[in-house]
């Protein structure tokens, strides 16, 4: 069995068509992991998000008897959901009714996700979803809690992706005490942040549980792997020294609309001439 199993991020296969970086493709979904397998893509991480979401293949019965068939056929699993659902409408600066109804939807995506045989479900702390106050961590921990029993039960993983700099995201982490909460460690936005990847890796790589490989200029937009400001060989000599062993997801930056294998087996080269360099394999 491998350590390190390489995945691609949802839509990433499929040409944006104006639905911009990232998205859920709703008309082509079940396509993707066809492609997938045919890259030799041992996953795809499946997104959640706010729009549509009950529409998601994920959120019916009917749907997810179609993931898991996709999954047996392809043999490309789906181990991680990134639940974009809560960057847009965060745990905290709504009022109680709203997020009441988050709590009610990650517990039937704990549930759900468990069913097509994911062990994983992501909420990113950024962007719109970024934590700004003591009063917003408080809320967001507070909500999370109340769905860890739940997530336990199901034998569900629950990972934060954040902005935050490494001693207050462990500090973070450090809230849910009796659970186990993971990093969602993105070298990109990391990157962009003009954060340590060295000093991350030392402070939570024990931590991680996942992460996405993009990379990004310091305080700019994603670009091409090699050519913004991540640290591919810290990132990957971290990883080795923490014995990680997991996924690493491509989130990287779109090419040319319509040659999707292309820029992805480009990608795939640069991820495993890395592995090959830092024997992590």
């Amino acid at each position: 069995m491998k350590n390190i199993s390489i995945g691609i991020m949802q839509g990433r296969l499929t040409p944006p068509k104006g639905r911009g970086i990232q998205f859920f493709p709703f008309e082509e979904w079940e396509d993707e992991f066809g492609k997938a397998a045919k890259l030799g893509f041992d996953e795809i991480e499946f997104i959640f998000d706010l729009d549509r979401y009950k529409e998601n293949p994920l959120w019916s019965a009917t749907g997810r008897r179609k993931i898991k068939k996709l999954i047996r056929k392809s043999g490309v699993k789906v181990n991680h959901i990134c639940a974009d659902f809560f960057m847009r409408r965060p745990f905290f600066r709504n009022d109680k009714k709203i997020i009441a109804d988050n709590i009610k939807v990650l517990k039937k995506l704990i549930k759900y996700s468990s069913e097509i045989g994911a062990r994983n479900i992501e909420i990113p702390i950024l962007d719109n979803g970024s934590l700004k106050t003591s009063l917003e961590r408080k809320q967001f921990v507070a909500a999370v809690k109340s769905c860890l029993s739940m997530a336990r039960k199901h034998k569900i993983n629950i990972g934060i992706e954040s902005d935050l700099k490494a001693g207050d995201l462990v500090d973070l982490i450090g809230q849910f005490e009796g659970f186990k909460i993971h990093i969602v460690y993105d070298s990109g936005n990391s990157s962009s942040l003009g954060y340590d990847c060295s000093e991350e890796m030392s402070r939570f790589g024990h931590l991680i549980g996942n992460v996405h490989i993009k990379d990004r200029v310091k305080g700019g937009s994603t670009v091409a792997l090699g050519t913004g400001s991540a640290n591919f060989n810290h990132l990957f000599e971290g990883l080795k020294e923490k014995k990680y062993k997991g996924s690493l997801i491509l989130q990287a930056a779109r090419g040319e609309d319509g040659k999707e294998e292309e820029t992805l087996l480009r990608y795939v080269d640069f991820v495993n001439n890395y592995l090959d360099k830092h024997k992590l394999v």
